[in-house]
This record gives structure tokens, C-alpha cells and sequence, in this order.
């Protein structure tokens, strides 16, 4: 390519705000002489899982490592950019008032929880938690959660609050994909989730339960297009293994389809305290749908 990386990506400002203005990015696309995405006899589709800057280190729900897996992974966009057909990222979307936030919970004395609280539903029955409002469906949400096998509700520091800097793109990371977008003249496929306040949203199918049962059928059906499906992103412990879950489980019968599956592992990081379950669940998408797990050094797209 003519563009170099550090024309595009300034990895020493990871984690800021220093976003490259869409106009700079066209004149840069412009120089380049790639064909255009729908010309590849390939498909490959790369999924960047919640690159927001609440995720990253210095942001309101930091994970530790992010902003080395933001340098990894817009260095292996860069050095794939003509093999890369299609990028789709996911963006958690939030309100203050949502089921997972301190202000959705009171307990006797009226006091808000504590981020990282755990509320499970023996705490709901018994009274120690009580929701300010809906509280018949916060109780059967609970409920729900821990006879479908989900992890218990936890209370997460405010985070992704839709319209904030936090919810928005990592600079950088919006740079490298806005990039891919203009050169290979393919349309970012921006996934929102986590707006219904009585549910969490970790994957980018489906929520952790709703009466409504919403699954992104579309999105599902979208997989069986591509050749290679590549992940990346953050938490490695929630968002990113429950959209990997989903899919798999969709797919499950048809491991000609799960075994197109990547997953970058020096390109997404856990919060911390989940490293151990996360590695092991990794595994056994190995093992059982034969899922590559990979790092994005040893993946050659050429």
C-alpha cells in the first residue's frame, strides 16, 4: 500500500481522543489502487467486538491489556486490508436507568449498589435488593438468568451511556476500519446492542434473556456468506465469548461452517477474575466446533 500504517494509526494514542477527520481518511484511500471488496473470490469477514473507549484501560469499564489489543489488531487489519472483505463491529449501547446499573437497584437503608455487586435472585426474594421500578419483571429476569445457566447479574459501573465519548469507536480503531471502508468501498456493518433496559446484552445475537426471545437472524444467516470469520475484541470474558457462543451454538450441527471461525487471542483481553472460566470455554470451542484459535501474528491471509 502506498498509505503507511503510522499515516493512519498513531498506537501511542490509543485510548484518546485523537480520531482522524473522514475527509483525511478519503484522501488517503484515495492514493490506494485495491479492487473493491465484492471482487474477492475469497470472503472474509472480520468482527470487531465493542472497541469502545469505556473499554479501554484509562475508560469507565477498563480492561486491562486493551490498548495493546488495539495496536494488534489495527496492525493485522493494515497488513490484511486487501484480503478483508466486509468488517462488522458491535457497539454496547446503554442507558443510565438499565437493569445492570447501580441506579436500577436499592437496598433497605435506599442505598444504590456498588459496581461489581453480584444480585441473585434469593437476594431479590429476600428483599435485600429491591428494583426502584418493574419490579416483578427485575425479579423474573434474575430468575432467568440463573435457570437458563447465565452468569449471575452483576452490577456494572455506568459504561457505553448512548451519545458519550465512552460509547463511541476507540480513535484509532475507528481510523483503521473507516479506512478499510473507503479503500475497499464495503460498508461497516455497526451492530448496536444493550439498549433494552430489563436485560443484558453480552453477545451480538441475542440478549441473556427477554420475553420477546429477539435473535439477530439476520446477522446469523449473514455468516454462512463468508469463507473466514475472524473475532477480536473486548471483554474477552463476556461480550466477545458470548457473540462467539451464540454463533457456534447456531451453528452447531455444521462444523464445516464453525471450523471458518478465527479468533485472535492477543487481539482481546478478560476482565480480570474471569481469565481461568474464559479459557477454558475457549477451549472447548475448540474442541467441540473446531474454532481456530490464533494469534493475529501467525494468521496469513495472503
Amino acid at each position: 500500500m502506498k498509505t503507511r500504517f503510522e499515516e493512519i494509526v498513531d498506537v501511542e494514542a490509543v485510548g484518546g481522543e485523537n480520531t482522524k477527520k473522514m475527509n483525511d481518511l478519503l484522501a488517503l484511500a484515495g492514493l490506494e489502487d485495491i479492487p473493491p471488496s465484492y471482487a474477492d473470490t475469497e470472503k472474509i469477514l472480520f468482527i470487531g467486538i465493542d472497541f469502545q473507549n469505556d473499554f479501554m484501560e484509562n475508560g469507565a469499564l477498563g480492561v486491562p491489556h486493551s490498548h495493546k489489543d488495539i495496536a494488534n489488531v489495527t496492525r493485522f487489519i493494515y497488513n490484511h486490508l486487501e484480503k478483508i472483505t466486509a468488517i462488522a463491529v458491535s457497539l454496547d449501547t446503554h442507558h443510565l436507568q438499565q437493569i445492570f446499573h447501580p441506579s436500577w437497584w436499592v437496598d433497605e437503608n435506599g442505598e444504590n449498589p456498588k459496581p461489581y455487586t453480584i444480585i441473585t435472585a434469593k437476594d431479590v426474594e429476600d428483599g435485600k435488593w429491591t428494583a426502584v421500578e418493574k419490579q416483578e419483571e427485575s425479579l423474573e429476569y434474575v430468575q432467568n438468568l440463573e435457570k437458563l445457566g447465565k452468569k449471575q447479574l452483576c452490577i456494572w459501573t455506568y459504561h457505553c451511556i448512548e451519545g458519550t465519548v465512552g460509547a463511541a469507536l476507540e480513535g484509532q480503531f475507528s481510523n483503521i476500519i473507516h479506512f478499510h471502508s473507503l479503500v475497499r468501498k464495503s460498508k461497516i456493518d455497526k451492530i448496536i446492542k444493550g439498549r433494552d433496559p430489563l436485560s443484558e446484552m453480552y453477545g451480538i445475537i441475542k440478549p441473556e434473556y427477554d420475553k420477546l426471545n429477539y435473535c439477530n437472524n439476520q446477522f446469523l444467516e449473514t455468516i454462512r456468506l463468508y469463507d473466514k470469520i475472524i473475532f477480536a475484541g473486548e471483554a474477552k470474558s463476556h461480550c466477545v465469548l458470548e457473540s462467539v457462543k451464540q454463533i457456534v451454538e447456531y451453528y452447531a450441527d455444521e462444523k464445516n461452517i464453525t471450523s471458518r471461525i478465527y479468533l485472535l487471542e492477543d487481539c482481546m483481553s478478560s476482565i480480570p477474575g474471569f481469565e481461568l472460566t474464559t479459557e477454558e470455554t475457549f477451549l472447548s470451542f475448540e474442541e467441540q466446533y473446531q474454532v481456530n484459535i490464533v494469534k493475529s501474528t501467525d494468521l496469513s491471509l495472503r
